[in-house]
């Protein structure tokens, strides 16, 4: 079976989480500190602050930025559910904007029309790791007073306009679940240019605990979102591999473009002058005469891992019947979400792989 996705972990990595191990020292400690100044320095940016997964950095988020009930979020209507339902957590309202299918990420241009006196915030996801449209989305947070929390979850290393996303916002999220090109098993980041956001996120992510003066007090109603230094210390070394891995993405994505690009009934990823995609995942969009879920059996019985890409969330019940959604209103996430297709993607993927990929996925469409 080609697998769609297998975590990369230098065998370098898994020696120093051995030791970390042996060493009986393996709650956040000094390999967590060592792991946020590499982020740091890779990003170019002054705070990060590991955390338990992606979803727990989008929670923190959210919280430390005093996100509250009867306050309104704008999510992306085409993204994993974790991206709203942090917003439900707090007690917020996610308030979904359709997508563009050129990039699979939040229509810039529906956004004004979104906003209330409720709302307090963006939340832009650059999708399969692409960047969104960073400039739009700046332009009117500032025009209304809204605070960015980028989920860059899929998306380290990618660019827009020669800058990281992840640091235009606030706060930007990222995650190193085993799918992402780095991976910690579980685990998430925080980065920030604030510092006192970033000091009150290191307080929420630990039960609320401040150290001051060598006293312990609790000043939050804080959350154990912490990382162990076991983890830390994988992330520490796939970092330094990063662009290598980036580059063995980019070289994949376009062989695949290669293969595909005169099939008229599959739509590849688009690329943009301005970006820099890091392809988390390669996604193609598929015609409508297509049965999206029976390629991806059909792909299943020829040995070939494939799946969707994304949920749009105004089609999964619990966001549809709570806020009354209709799928006619966001056309290009129910697109993406019903004929999306995410083809295998990673360093275990070689030339040989893609010829029989793109072979039978010509054949069995």
């Amino acid at each position: 079976m080609i697998k769609l996705a297998r975590p990369y972990i230098p065998e370098k990595a898994i020696e120093k989480a051995a030791e970390v191990l042996r060493s009986g020292n393996l709650v956040q400690g000094k390999y967590v500190k060592e792991f946020e100044n590499s982020i740091c320095n890779y990003l170019k940016i002054k705070n990060a602050v590991v955390v338990s997964s992606g979803t727990a950095a989008l929670h923190l988020s959210l919280l430390a930025l005093g996100i509250k009930r009867g306050d309104e979020v704008i999510v992306p209507a085409f993204t994993f559910p974790a991206t709203a339902n942090v917003v439900e957590l707090v007690g917020a309202k996610p308030v979904f904007v359709d997508i563009n299918l050129s990039d699979f990420c939040i229509d810039t241009a529906k956004i004004e029309e979104k906003i209330t006196s409720k709302t307090k915030a963006i939340i832009p996801v650059h999708e399969f790791g692409q960047s969104a449209k960073l400039d739009d989305i700046m332009n009117i947070a500032q025009k209304y007073n809204l605070k960015i929390i980028e989920d860059a979850a899929c998306a380290l290393g990618a660019e827009f306009e020669h800058q990281k996303v992840g640091t235009f916002g606030e706060l930007g999220c990222f995650s190193f679940h085993p799918r992402k090109a780095i991976t910690t098993g579980e685990g998430g980041v925080i980065v920030t240019n604030n510092d006192k956001l970033a000091e009150k996120l290191k307080i929420l992510r630990n039960h609320g605990i401040s150290y001051k003066d060598g006293k312990v007090d609790f000043v939050e109603a804080g959350l154990n979102y912490r990382m162990t230094d076991f983890q830390a210390v994988l992330g520490i070394e796939q970092l330094l591999e990063i662009d290598n891995i980036i580059e063995q993405r980019i070289k994949i994505a376009n062989l695949y473009n290669e293969k595909l690009s005169s099939i008229d009934k599959i739509k590849i990823p688009h690329n943009f002058k301005n970006r820099k995609a890091v392809y988390q995942t390669y996604h193609i969009l598929v015609n409508d005469v297509i049965n999206r879920d029976n390629l991806i059996m059909k792909l299943k019985e020829n040995g070939i891992e494939t799946n969707l890409g994304a949920q749009a969330l105004p089609c999964l019940t619990y966001y549809k019947n709570k806020y009354n959604l209709k799928e006619r209103d966001f056309p290009n996430a129910v697109k993406a979400y019903k004929q999306g297709l995410t083809l295998p993607m990673g360093d275990h993927i070689n030339n040989e792989n893609i010829n029989v990929i793109t072979e039978k996925l010509i054949i069995d469409y």
